[in-house]
């Protein structure tokens, strides 16, 4: 499996004039490393993050399909996958696909809608590409940092800041840091108040959009601006157009 873990992988700006609303971004290499993964005239496939959400879904996944023919690997077919599909009919389009991207959204909603449909299973040895976007690629791991983000969630002692994922990484990643930096839920700073206390005995990275975390073979290499927070500690990791192996 070729697996990237992203904040975004979309640029609007270089989509002026294609007609399309985004292409996939340049920065770091994303674009070239995707391209160079995905074969043209392959099946993809989208997984929703709100199942429900099918018009919104279904424009998603077009948008996203067009950007791989701009991307010059244009895809056979590009099919959204959500609550109007059985578990079965989703393992099967997964297994007959050369891309998969996992949509952005609430990382707990999300999360249990993917266990519902057994979604850790059905990638389970998948060779493929998969794309992670934001909750997305945080979904990806074994052990999810669901980072609070909604009112209530932060003061809510019942509220669970790590759930089992898909078990495809151990890597946490924690996107859009640059819009994110200075929020506040329930009062409390994000990042100094809850997420740096939380990563006692864990590793997070912080990433902006534009990084982002391949890995192939189980090895994971981080491309871009990055922070790495762990045992009470946040600090930067790498910088834009660095590359650094993740230790295992």
């Amino acid at each position: 499996m070729h697996l990237f873990l992203t904040s975004s992988p979309c640029d609007d700006d270089g989509a002026r004039g294609l007609g399309i609303p985004f292409v996939y971004s340049e920065a770091n290499g994303f674009a070239r490393r995707l391209r160079e993964r995905v074969a043209p005239g392959v099946r993809g496939v989208m997984i929703a993050a709100y199942p429900d959400s099918h018009e919104r879904n279904d424009a998603m996944a077009a948008d996203f399909g067009a950007a791989f023919g701009a991307l010059g690997r244009p895809l056979s077919d590009m099919r959204m996958l959500d609550g109007r599909h059985s578990p079965e009919e989703i393992a099967e389009a997964v297994a007959a696909s050369g891309a998969v991207i996992l949509s952005g959204g609430h990382v707990p909603t999300q999360n249990s809608w993917f266990r519902g449909i057994g979604l850790g299973e059905i990638l389970a040895g998948y060779g493929g590409t998969v794309i992670g976007i934001s909750a997305g690629s945080m979904n990806c791991c074994g052990c999810v940092y669901a980072q609070p983000e909604e009112p209530g969630e932060a003061a809510d002692p019942q509220y669970r800041r790590f759930i089992p994922g898909l078990a495809l990484t151990g890597v946490m990643i924690l996107p859009h840091f640059q819009t994110v930096r200075r929020n506040r839920v329930d009062g409390l700073r994000l990042f100094e108040d809850i997420t740096v206390p939380d990563s006692a005995g864990r590793v997070f990275y912080a990433i902006p959009d534009g990084s982002y975390v391949l890995q192939e073979d189980g090895a994971a290499t981080m491309y871009g601006e990055s922070l790495r927070i762990a045992d009470g500690r946040m600090e930067p990791w790498t910088s834009d157009g660095e590359e650094r192996r993740i230790a295992d």
